[in-house]
């Protein structure tokens, strides 16, 4: 089994954690699925981004969270090392950035009564309870995400018109920050990213092969 493992001591309350990770997983498209028979959350696809596996658990104020990518032949990646890096490091930065989230200090609860517009404030005090509590917290930005993949994916068309392989790991990587940044107040720049960005992998696959017929022509 290779893995990402992270264990972090939050001491943190449930719905906090529970809010932050749907929060999380609605704007990463994760949906829940199955492993090998193991339950765990998934999102992406393995014709272009690799298909992204998560799992997590909150208790006792400690969190534990496992990710790794869809291998070859089935295998697990981790989110270290060279070899597909260009799907790993956008997943591991988003989940940094997740990890930075879930620490942050929880603003103190304001309590405030909500009496009647009219009628004695005794009364008022009296029959009107508190206001529901509400506290504002941070929660995973991936706006910067969807503008990247735009810029990702003009330079996936501009380089791969003479090196297709750059071409190609940009063109990739504009299509996961694409997704990532589906989920943003950018989502239009997302979704532009994710055009371009396709249109790049076309142009230097194109290219690619045009520079292997004329090869063959000169032989």
């Amino acid at each position: 089994m290779a893995r990402y493992v992270k264990d972090l001591v939050l001491n943190k309350p449930d719905d906090f954690v529970q809010f932050i990770m749907n929060d999380f997983m609605q704007k990463n498209q994760f949906k829940p699925g199955q492993w090998k028979g193991e339950p765990a959350y998934f999102t992406g696809n393995a014709a272009l981004e690799g298909v992204r596996f998560m799992k997590w658990s909150y208790a006792d104020g400690k969190f534990h969270l496992e990710a790794w990518l869809q291998g070859t032949m089935g295998g697990e990646w981790d989110l270290d090392g060279f070899v597909g890096i260009a799907m790993k490091k956008p997943y591991k930065n988003s989940l940094e950035q997740l990890f930075q989230v879930l620490q942050q200090d929880i603003p103190a609860q304001n309590v405030q009564s909500q009496g009647a517009q009219s009628g004695a404030a005794g009364d008022n005090a009296a029959q009107s309870g508190p206001a529901p509590q509400t506290v504002t917290v941070k929660t995973v930005d991936n706006t910067g995400a969807a503008t990247a993949s735009l810029v990702l994916g003009i330079l996936s068309i501009i380089v791969g018109m003479f090196w297709a392989l750059i071409g190609v790991i940009l063109g990739v990587i504009g299509i996961m920050q694409a997704k990532m940044g589906a989920g943003s107040s950018k989502a239009g720049l997302a979704k532009g990213g994710k055009v371009t960005s396709i249109i790049g992998i076309c142009i230097s696959a194109a290219g690619w092969l045009l520079n292997i017929i004329l090869a063959m022509a000169v032989i």
